[in-house]
């Protein structure tokens, strides 16, 4: 009984079930009638019928950042998707031991050039991804922007052109600057934010705080009201911390959900509808605080972290791409949060 009904009042929902039942038994008795007037062809083309219809039928697609699950092979990679004028996605998939998931790059074009968000993981990966963005623009790669400083964004760097400008956050300049680092174009340091036109399209480099790393730079444009969050988005896959900052994570994602955006682009995952990519990115934050609730907790009963590596439950977590690589990398790394031994 719906709150505030009268308890002698009939309920609609109770009403409207029981006719339901009713039509349904009703259906049920007059339906042998109906097809005792079929002839075998009549049959057979309700079957074709509904054939056709199943086949057309919108297919819900799994949610999860397997690609094997969702009916891909490496046959399907690259793949290059047209989020607005002007913007693109590209994913390609990359090993992690057994598993494999995708590493997404951001590509604007502009009349004055193009700026690339995030190279790939390898020098033959990033030349490929170059000739991708070749067949859609004859424009010049003029702009990179390195969102994370991972190898597996910017190993392949050295396959764009020299003459292009890179963006960096100062901690990820000084890493791919230093001895074992790779910065085969001068970085611009982008400390904050940092706003480019080209061809009249506004780009907006953004720093919203550590996460992934400790420099992780988005790119927003504000027309199309697209973001791409690099490692800051991690499109189901589980919590990889290997040199996160696990709280200051939460709130950069949390700023990012603040920000008059539609399209939320991550840089792992698969790249899927607006709608959807919005709330796989909540569904990203509140993985976040899972991961770092069950750490609090057991912390604070005492338990090592290597016991806690052990001992740690993540609930529907466990199905999330890499969680077998990246689960006790993640407890340890909280775990370094709390005894305030993080940089």
């Amino acid at each position: 009984m719906r709150a505030g009904a009268s308890p002698c009042a009939p309920d609609p929902a109770e009403h409207n079930e029981a006719k339901t039942v009713a039509d349904t038994r009703i259906i049920g008795t007059r339906m042998p009638r109906i097809l005792a007037g079929f002839t075998m062809r009549d049959m057979h083309r309700l079957l074709m019928v509904i054939a056709v219809l199943t086949a057309f039928a919108p297919q819900q697609v799994p949610r999860t950042g397997d690609p094997v699950k969702r009916g891909y092979t490496d046959a399907d990679f690259p793949r290059v998707q047209k989020l607005a004028e002007h913007v693109y996605s590209y994913e390609q998939l990359r090993s992690a031991g057994s598993e494999k998931f995708t590493t997404v790059s951001l590509f604007v074009v502009t009349t004055e050039g193009v700026l690339v968000a995030d190279g790939q993981g390898s020098m033959e990966e990033t030349q490929r991804m170059v000739g991708e963005i070749a067949r859609v623009t004859r424009h010049p790669i003029t702009h990179i922007v390195i969102g994370s400083d991972h190898g597996d964004h910017t190993a392949g760097n050295a396959a764009f052109p020299s003459t292009a400008k890179a963006f960096a956050h100062p901690t990820s300049k000084a890493i791919l600057e230093g001895p074992s680092g790779v910065a085969p174009q001068p970085i611009t340091a982008v400390q904050d934010k940092m706003t480019l036109t080209m061809g009249g399209i506004e780009i907006q480099i953004l720093f919203l705080g550590r996460a992934h790393t400790g420099g992780d730079l988005s790119v927003y444009l504000p027309k199309e009201k697209i973001l791409f969050m690099s490692e800051a988005y991690l499109n189901r896959i589980f919590p990889a911390m290997r040199s996160a900052y696990p709280s200051e994570w939460v709130a950069t994602i949390e700023k990012a959900q603040e920000l008059d955006a539609t399209t939320y682009v991550p840089g792992h995952g698969f790249v899927e509808s607006p709608a959807i990519l919005k709330e796989e990115l909540e569904m990203a934050r509140k993985a976040l605080l899972q991961v770092i609730a069950e750490a609090k907790r057991l912390h604070a009963a005492g338990i090592s972290v290597e016991e806690a590596v052990k001992q740690a439950k993540f609930g529907d977590l466990d199905a999330w791409t890499i969680r077998s690589s990246q689960a006790a990398t993640a407890i340890r790394r909280v775990y370094l949060e709390l005894d305030g031994k993080l940089r």
